[in-house]
């Protein structure tokens, strides 16, 4: 398998590609370990440990596969305490993680696919995600009270309103159905930009989950990155009560996207 970046003799030395090449296996055998440690943790310790501890245990996880995958995190803003709604833009799979790391007590709402990964499956559920059946249309409303249900009671809930993953370069249009959870209980909404850069690039095409890519494939980029980095920032939270979702949906588009633009060097709407 290439390593991502070289195109031959002419970017990389043969001794160097190799050297790359063992790293990112290295790092992969090391998430492949740190996953099965999650599971174990999961089974046979999450049924005993009250939830302060559910959550500490989540944050090192989220931290140390980042770490392992040989990324760094940085982070700029604070979260708000209590209860909220998290709207991130959507690059990858470790969107999630990230946020985990800095934010363990969010429960995501994620595609029901998810529960058949292979260990991540088990993982993520243990987090208190909330599954959501795309291809039933009428589930987003089942999806929504309960998204309801959780921020009443004081819980973080995060979505990707994009639906799914971009190319870093581009938001996708927001969709506005799950934001009604937000605004009919009054609950802040607290956008997040990601993005993930390297050595080189400030929008690391070694991130990308796009079009037919597996999770296999998205691993070994990610573990071929050079200095790959994960930038979260996390903006104010705004209030939401009775506004329009579809306006809402555009306006933390905006937010994000004038956050994003500086970096990028080009316009993410």
């Amino acid at each position: 398998m290439a390593v991502p970046g070289d195109s031959g003799p002419a970017q990389a030395k043969p001794l160097e590609v190799q050297v790359r090449r063992l790293r990112a296996v290295w790092r992969l055998a090391c998430t492949v370990g740190h996953a099965v440690h999650g599971l174990l943790i999961v089974l046979a310790l999450f049924p005993h440990l009250d939830r302060a501890t559910r959550l500490q245990r989540i944050r090192w996880w989220a931290g140390k596969l980042l770490r392992q995958l040989g990324l760094g995190l940085q982070v700029e803003g604070t979260w708000r305490p209590g209860a909220k709604l998290v709207v991130a833009n959507h690059i990858s799979w470790l969107d999630i993680m990230a946020i985990h790391a800095t934010c363990p007590e969010a429960r995501f709402v994620s595609k029901a696919d998810v529960q058949r990964w292979p260990l991540i499956g088990r993982l993520v559920d243990s987090a208190g995600t909330l599954y959501l059946q795309r291809e039933q249309r009428r589930d987003a409303l089942r999806v929504v009270h309960r998204m309801a249900e959780a921020l009443r009671a004081g819980e973080t809930v995060a979505v990707f309103p994009e639906g799914t993953t971009g190319d870093g370069n581009r938001l996708l249009p927001f969709h506005a159905n799950l934001l009604q959870s937000a605004i009919a209980t009054d609950t802040p909404i607290q956008p997040v930009a990601l993005r993930y850069a390297d050595a080189t690039c400030a929008n690391s095409p070694a991130a990308r989950w796009v079009g037919e890519t597996t999770l296999a494939q998205s691993l070994w980029q990610l573990a071929c990155g050079q200095g790959l980095t994960v930038h979260l920032t996390i903006l104010g939270a705004q209030a939401c009560g009775h506004a329009d979702r579809r306006s809402l949906a555009m306006h933390l588009r905006e937010c994000i996207a004038q956050t994003l633009e500086p970096v990028l060097g080009a316009d993410p709407r």
